[in-house]
């Protein structure tokens, strides 16, 4: 799965040991050039200066998802950079909270969990697709497997609400682009083995990896997936607790 030449814009490669950090590593790491988006500007800066010094091709762009203008103020900027033409966006931005049970619970955390889940997707999404169509690339959508049939949602309805909202905007994209060849799939995956959720929750969770989240997210750029769209690849950790 070599991106040699392609242009790959991830968000939320932000905090050092989150998903987005070690997806852009990964994509880097196959030769892609990196657009590494996060609201927070010197974290944004810091882990695209990690792959610029590890001798990648990384760029940062501080960018407020949530805010229409500033997303299309970043996608303007990116299309001048690169003639217009991106080959693969993928949507980590995001995040969690519990909001409680429903009956007490807080709306600001449901507003704010719509914001930077669904949200940030959508914009970022909007903005970028133009970009998308000249390459017949790819989007990566990160769901929730909270979000799939089945799944407890006691307590975070909010959470739980905002990642099927993905799943539901995926699909459009996937339907509307089909005739563009632009490719939209989703990851469902459990609790993911990051700095912040090692803090919350300790080590005695069955994570799924970040490595495993990245080459997931890489396989459904790639060409091998050219044949898949629409669809959402639950993961799950398997491995031994801690």
């Amino acid at each position: 799965m070599r991106f040699d030449g392609k242009v790959v814009v991830v968000t939320g490669v932000g905090r050092a040991g989150q998903a987005g950090e070690a997806i852009a590593r990964a994509f880097a790491e196959e030769g892609a050039s990196i657009i590494a988006i996060d609201r927070n500007p010197d974290d944004v800066e810091a882990r695209a200066t990690e792959l610029r010094d590890a001798g990648r091709s990384a760029l940062a762009f501080p960018c407020d998802l949530t805010d229409q203008t500033q997303v299309d103020a970043m996608a303007r900027t990116i299309a001048a950079s690169r003639n217009g033409r991106i080959d693969a966006l993928v949507n980590a931005a995001g995040g969690f909270a519990m909001s409680g049970p429903l009956a007490e619970s807080d709306t600001t955390v449901w507003h704010r969990q719509f914001a930077i889940n669904l949200t940030t997707a959508y914009l970022a999404t909007r903005a970028l697709l133009p970009l998308l169509r000249p390459t017949r690339g790819a989007i990566v959508y990160f769901t929730s497997a909270a979000a799939l049939p089945g799944a407890s949602v006691k307590q975070m309805a909010a959470y739980a609400a905002a990642k099927s909202g993905v799943i539901a905007l995926m699909r459009a994209v996937a339907q509307e682009e089909r005739d563009t060849g632009v490719r939209s799939n989703a990851v469902a995956p459990t609790a993911i083995r990051t700095a912040m959720n090692l803090e919350s929750m300790g080590n005695t969770v069955r994570y799924v990896e970040r490595e495993e989240v990245a080459s997931t997210v890489m396989f459904l750029c790639s060409n091998a997936a050219s044949a898949v769209t629409g669809q959402v690849v639950e993961l799950q950790g398997l491995g031994a607790r801690g």
